[in-house]
Order: C-alpha cells, then sequence, then structure tokens
C-alpha cells in the first residue's frame, strides 16, 4: 500500500486492512480532508463545489524505456549516422524531410502533417549535465526536475499545489490509463486524480471499500468524523462528475489500441488520450494530464519494434488532435512529449541501441510557434563517452510550459530561470 504524504498521527492500522490509502498532508487536513478510500488508485481530495474552467491545459506523453531520438527525427543526410548505423540507417530512406538534413520517421505521418501546418515544435538535444544511464535516476531527474537529485516532490506536483490547489478543485492533476501517481505529479500538497480505466469509475474493490470507509467514518466521533464524511462526499461528487462527464462525451478522434507490438507496451495509449480528451472537452476543469506510452528499452531487434511504436505513437496522438480540433479546443491545450534518455550512437550487435544522453522533445498544439528549436545532434563530435552531447537543457522546456503555456511563475517551481525557448505562439 502507498501514501501520499502524511497522516498528522492519524492511526492507518484500521484503514490499511481496509484497502484505503491517505492521500494528503498536513495542509489538507487543516482544511478539513483526511483519509480517503483507494479511488482510481489515489486520493481525489478537495472543495466539492470548485469551479474551475478549461483555458490552458497541459497533457504530458512518456515514452517510457528511452526513446531513440535518432531513429525519430533522422539525420538523413549523415554519412556518421550510417556508419554508426549499418541496420538501423535504413529507416532514412523513407524518413519524411523537415529540413534539408532532418527527416521524422516514415510512421509519424500525422504528426509530419500538423508539423507542416504550423503546430508541431521540436527541441533538438535536450538533456542535462552529468546524465544518468539508469532508468530509474534519470527518470527521477526529469519528475522532479533536479540534475543534482536532491529533489522528492515532481515539478508538475509542485505546480500544481502552488498555483491550483486554492481553487479547490479535485480534478486539475490527472493521470490517465494507469494505477500509480506519475512521480511528475507528485507533490505532498498537491491534489491528484489517478484514472485507469474510463468504464470503471468508482472506487477499487467495488462497493464493499465505500460502506466499510461509510462504517467507519459514522462510527468515528468529533472531528475525524467529519473530516471522514467531508471527504468521503468529495469523492462521490468527484464519481459522479466523471460518470456524467462520460454520459455526455462523444469521441471525434479516431482512436484504437488494436496494433500488434513487437514488444507490448503494456500501456494503451490511445485509450488514455481519449480519457484526457473527454476530461478536456466535458469541462471538468482539468488542466494537467499526463500519460505513458512505454517500450522503448530497445537493446536488442530495434528496427521493427521501433517503428510499430512510431505508428502506434502517431495513431493516438492525430486521434487526439483531431477531437480537440472538433470540439474547438485544439488551441488551449499543448502536448509535451518527454523521455528519460535518449540512446546510443552507434548500434549494438542485437540490432538495437542502448542507453544514451540527449534527445529530442515534441511540442504539439494549435498554440504551438512550430519549427525546429535547439541545436541539431552533431554525430562527429560526440563527447567523451561516445555519446550525443546536449544543448537544451530540458528545465528549459519546463520554463516554457509553465511560464508561456500555463502562465505560473517557473522561477518558483524550477529554482532558477533559462534561457527560454520560444515554441509558444502568445505566451499566457
Amino acid at each position: 500500500m502507498k501514501e501520499l504524504g502524511g497522516t498528522n498521527g492519524l492511526s492507518r492500522r484500521d484503514f490499511l486492512k481496509s484497502g484505503l490509502v491517505f492521500g494528503v498532508g498536513a495542509q489538507a487536513l487543516a482544511s478539513g480532508y483526511a483519509a480517503v478510500p483507494d479511488v482510481f488508485a489515489r486520493a481525489v481530495l478537495s472543495a466539492k463545489n470548485a469551479a474551475v474552467q478549461n483555458d490552458r491545459v497541459l497533457v504530458m506523453i512518456q515514452l517510457g524505456g528511452g526513446n531513440d531520438g535518432l531513429q525519430t527525427v533522422i539525420p538523413i543526410s549523415s554519412s556518421s549516422y550510417r556508419d554508426f548505423r549499418p541496420q538501423l540507417s535504413a529507416v532514412a530512406a523513407k524518413a519524411q524531410p523537415i529540413s534539408k538534413d532532418l527527416g521524422l520517421h516514415e510512421n509519424l505521418k500525422g504528426i509530419k502533417t500538423l508539423f507542416d501546418a504550423g503546430k508541431v515544435a521540436i527541441v533538438q538535444g535536450v538533456g542535462y549535465t552529468n546524465p544518468s544511464f539508469s532508468h530509474f535516476d534519470s527518470i527521477r531527474v526529469w519528475e522532479t526536475a533536479d540534475p543534482a537529485r536532491r529533489q522528492q516532490d515532481g515539478w508538475l506536483g509542485s505546480a500544481i499545489a502552488k498555483n491550483y490547489d486554492s481553487a479547490g478543485h479535485p480534478l486539475v492533476g490527472c493521470a490517465c490509463g494507469t494505477t500509480n501517481v506519475p512521480g511528475m505529479l507528485r507533490d505532498l500538497q498537491a491534489t491528484l486524480t489517478v484514472i485507469d480505466d474510463v468504464k470503471t469509475f468508482g472506487f477499487q474493490g467495488g462497493q464493499n471499500v465505500e460502506d466499510v470507509m461509510g462504517t467507519l467514518y459514522k462510527g468515528t466521533p468529533g472531528l475525524y468524523g467529519a473530516l471522514f464524511d467531508t471527504a468521503m462526499t468529495t469523492v462521490r461528487d468527484t464519481v459522479a462528475q466523471l460518470r456524467t462527464s462520460s454520459a455526455k462525451y462523444t469521441p471525434k478522434g479516431n482512436y484504437s489500441d488494436k496494433v500488434q507490438l513487437v514488444y507490448s507496451s503494456k500501456n494503451q495509449l490511445a485509450a488514455a488520450l481519449q480519457l484526457a480528451a473527454e476530461l478536456i472537452v466535458t469541462g471538468t476543469g482539468v488542466k494537467v494530464l499526463h500519460v505513458t506510452l512505454g517500450g522503448f528499452d530497445t537493446h536488442y531487434t530495434e528496427l521493427n519494434r521501433h517503428d510499430q511504436l512510431m505508428a502506434y505513437l502517431d495513431s493516438a496522438i492525430t486521434a487526439f488532435h483531431d477531437d480537440l480540433t472538433a470540439y474547438g479546443m485544439a488551441d488551449r491545450v499543448m502536448i509535451a512529449t518527454w523521455s528519460e534518455f535518449g540512446r546510443r550512437p552507434k548500434e549494438n550487435a542485437s540490432g538495437g541501441t542502448d542507453h544514451g544522453t540527449a534527445s529530442p522533445v515534441f511540442l504539439i498544439g494549435d498554440g504551438v510557434k512550430g519549427g525546429l528549436y535547439g541545436e541539431t545532434p552533431n554525430l562527429a563530435k560526440l563527447d567523451q563517452l561516445g555519446n550525443l552531447s546536449y544543448s537544451v537543457d530540458f528545465r528549459a522546456v519546463y520554463q516554457e510550459l509553465l511560464a508561456s503555456h500555463l502562465g505560473v511563475d517557473a522561477k518558483e517551481i524550477l529554482g532558477q530561470s533559462f534561457d527560454r525557448v520560444p515554441f509558444v505562439r502568445a505566451p499566457a
């Protein structure tokens, strides 16, 4: 059983036996919210009557495992690329040119169409100093925006806690298609919702969990009884809101998870993005969403595996953008991809690539100032370990998302300022 934040001395033994979870810290307790059941796998806490309206929304797509940037944005004119990758460089022949030196993977046709329309920005060479080649460590760096690995809270969790919880809305920050809170959204004071399946809004474990919780809080005297009652009412109202949202939403994009991958990603990206679209277009007040597509740790037989992942990613993002466009909301929503690291320039003996460093980040949406940003990776000037050198600190991308897209104080969250990467068309 996992928890987010402390319980301020509240006994947990009986609740843990009932499959419940504590979701907040001292601030939420002081505001009248305490332990809640394992709803959507995590806490849904906040004022019941919040009226947060949709304006700008950020959707983070994690490419879990370490996406190969050189197979995504392909250096089509580089002889070094072909020398380093005698097998994998076959994709260059069918790449879709976006400049004289670069081409998008052939399976990113929908994203290429959006790029041509000025709705995709690609920031090249994104990374950080002293990079880690460990999945766990580098994911933590990207999630906390802290290359020194001292920070525990996620950068988006911090943004939620500092800017949106005051509105009292339980659906400000959401993770879709998972049963765990992504580290990027974690913060002791952040209100979060985790929704695994659009068809199963409710309490994990079925109605019995709610009945047990009802018995517990009705039998608890004084302050804690009131806290339980408030938390349960908030949860019920939130579930009802989500069910209403689901009932009035009709997808207008061609979402499909019926794909055959060489190596299963274990994530239904299209379903997760469809759920994200539902939350956005039905006015739930969501501001920050996180979804994941796994399967990018391509140490072997990468060619076919990565080809299929690119097609899947493209199909899901295209459907999501089509959906938002049909509802007239594509100008409010920005998609940002991220991955813990790229891959090494040289392919290995197994037809794959090992953990590397810098890689591109995609920003997609009608509010994007499209084009290429950062420096094209120079395969003739690798670092001492034979990896790509980064040219853009990943926190500079975060800074633009926070300050120019969401309109919040980026320095308060990131702790310092970075050179601007101006991919937002009209800063908030």
